[in-house]
């Protein structure tokens, strides 16, 4: 195929596209319509056309059909007188008058059945022009209902997506809600476990940590000299006094130095 066959196939298919769209079966109809009423109007004249030239022939016969009848009684009253020769004269203006009433006869018989039968066909065209009249209400009411069906199932169409990308909506807010409970819960684990404390100024912070953990190391071995002292009784001084250094074991033996010379006197 030839790239010229070619555009003008597409040239072609797209305008009777274009056509399609454009086109209303309701409009083609009502013109149709006019256009068959208009046929039977033409058809109408005609009828009326025929039958008043077949009223004008009916009275150039009638008045044909007097003038023959006069001819003939000037005939008998110039025969009657004794005139044959105006007998004679009256006789051939009848005769001349006899072959127009006769061709017009022959007219009037013509027009006649010209005017029957296109009054039957105006008939029959009528009745098939009613029929069709009928027939084109009853696809233009099928044609407009079928149109709004069209529209309303379109319209229920365009609402049913939107409602889709509603729920779609509703859904990702309900994950992203979901989604951010689950990180507050986590967040509020992690601080609840010190793992999230603000370490800025790290080494503060270290310094701090190993003195508590120091301050609970003496805590308990406090309370474990306690413990002893109370079931060896009398221990827990000493054992204190080495626990808490040098010092306190110089400021325990000072009080019994001086307690000797006072026991030595009283001997």
């Amino acid at each position: 195929m030839s790239v010229m066959k070619r555009v003008s196939l597409i040239f072609r298919a797209k305008a009777n596209k274009a056509l399609d769209r454009m086109e209303d079966p309701r409009e083609t109809l009502d013109y149709s319509y006019q256009q068959q009423v208009e046929m039977l109007t033409r058809v109408r004249r005609g009828v009326a056309d025929v039958a008043t030239s077949r009223k004008r022939v009916e009275l150039q016969m009638n008045s044909l059909q007097k003038e023959v009848t006069r001819r003939e009684n000037q005939a008998r009253d110039a025969l009657g007188k004794g005139r044959e020769d105006l007998a004679r004269a009256a006789l051939q203006n009848k005769a001349s008058l006899q072959g127009q009433l006769n061709d017009l006869q022959g007219q009037y018989a013509q027009l006649q059945e010209q005017e029957e039968k296109l009054t039957l066909a105006s008939q029959r065209l009528q009745a098939k022009v009613d029929a069709f009249r009928t027939k084109k209400e009853t696809i233009k009411a099928t044609y407009t209902a079928a149109e709004a069906q069209t529209r309303i199932n379109e319209a229920f169409s365009g609402i049913s997506e939107e409602m889709g990308d509603v729920g779609l909506a509703i859904q990702r807010a309900e994950d992203k809600t979901a989604q951010m409970q689950a990180r507050a819960g986590a967040i509020d684990e992690l601080l609840a476990s010190g793992a999230l404390e603000d370490h800025v100024g790290g080494t503060q912070d270290y310094i701090q940590t190993e003195l508590d953990r120091l301050g609970a190391g003496s805590d308990i071995e406090a309370e474990l000299a306690q413990m002893k002292g109370e079931l060896t009784g009398g221990a827990p001084r000493q054992i204190e006094a080495s626990a808490n250094g040098g010092s306190a074991a110089a400021d325990a033996a000072e009080p019994q130095a001086a307690e000797q010379p006072q026991a030595g006197d009283g001997s």
